[in-house]
């Protein structure tokens, strides 16, 4: 099979690239609050990344919606544990910190990032099927016990066994 840095998808307008330039030539994205769920995750866990590791990020996302373990859409597997100090799966929700776009030009790419995902264009096997991402700064509990489906940027991707 060709390397994940190579790996496209053909889709109806083309070929999916993870890069800048592809990205770049996307219509402006929009949605409803599924969307906006997924473009505020990918905003504030991953906006930082390469387009491969936003796409992989968004791909943990919607594996959740799909997997019998975690609830059945984006925002309530983006907003799942959110109320306790560091206690939610995903740490923008709980942090204790506001959650304020300041990067407008971050948010155009990840929201085109989440509309590709949502309307099932991204080929979706990017981290072989993850649920957990964590980023290399960290070192959670859980991490010894899943095994490691990939690392792209600076986060590792794990499935749950």
């Amino acid at each position: 099979p060709p390397s994940p840095v190579a790996r496209k998808a053909e889709t109806a307008e083309g070929t999916i690239l993870y890069d800048n330039a592809f990205l770049a030539r996307q219509p402006a994205p929009q949605g409803g609050a599924q969307w906006e769920c997924l473009t505020e995750a990918l905003y504030f866990e991953a906006r930082g990344e390469s387009v491969r590791g936003m796409f992989a990020v968004g791909e943990v996302i919607l594996n959740r919606v799909d997997s019998a373990r975690f609830p059945d859409d984006v925002c309530a597997v983006v907003s799942q544990g959110t109320g306790q100090l560091y206690a939610c799966q995903f740490t923008f929700t709980c942090d204790g910190h506001p959650e304020t776009v300041h990067e407008p030009r971050a948010w155009t790419a990840v929201g085109k990032v989440a509309r590709l995902l949502m309307d099932g264009v991204a080929p979706g096997d990017l981290t072989d099927g993850a649920t957990y991402y964590h980023t290399r700064a960290v070192s959670p509990r859980w991490a010894r016990i899943f095994p490691r489906t990939i690392t792209i940027g600076s986060h590792h991707f794990y499935r749950q066994g």
